[in-house]
């Protein structure tokens, strides 16, 4: 039978159970929705990796995002025009993975392109990586543009 006693402390292990619960699951959002690692939110590392390039063919800026990603020593590992992916890995003493995806702005007028990096499999929030790609696809697309060889 359920006394006054045993229904109290029933009462309080379902009030604990429900703010351990609910605590945890905010700690769960904040981390995951919020930052990263290292403070950055994903809205600040998302543009980090992500550029806009003046150009609408897609094909050119995928093969001058591949040749930029050969220039810089990286393997290219899979590329898929229709999903305008690339992956790549540069083996150097470690292993650092970028894939990088194309695709046209709203307007159709540029390619956005972004770039993720991984180094052993732990992403890349370090600005820099990030700065040495565009500023090589910056000028390549430069190049191309202008029919430099």
């Amino acid at each position: 039978m359920l006394t006054k006693s045993n229904s109290a402390r029933l009462s309080l292990i379902a009030v604990v159970a429900a703010t351990l619960f609910l605590a945890g699951c905010q700690t769960m959002k904040e981390r995951v929705l919020d930052s990263s690692a290292d403070g950055q939110t994903s809205v600040q590392l998302r543009s980090i990796q992500t550029r806009s390039f003046d150009t609408s063919d897609k094909a050119k800026t995928m093969r001058t995002v591949i040749a930029t990603l050969q220039d810089l020593g990286f393997v290219v590992d899979k590329a898929d025009l229709d999903l305008g992916t690339v992956s790549a890995t540069k083996l150097n003493g470690y292993a650092l993975r970028m894939t990088v995806s194309v695709r046209p702005s709203e307007s159709g007028k540029s390619m956005i392109v972004r770039a993720n990096a991984q180094y052993n499999s732990t992403p890349v929030t370090d600005p820099k990586p990030y700065q040495d790609f565009f500023v090589s696809l910056q000028k390549s697309l430069f190049l191309t543009a202008n029919n430099v060889d």
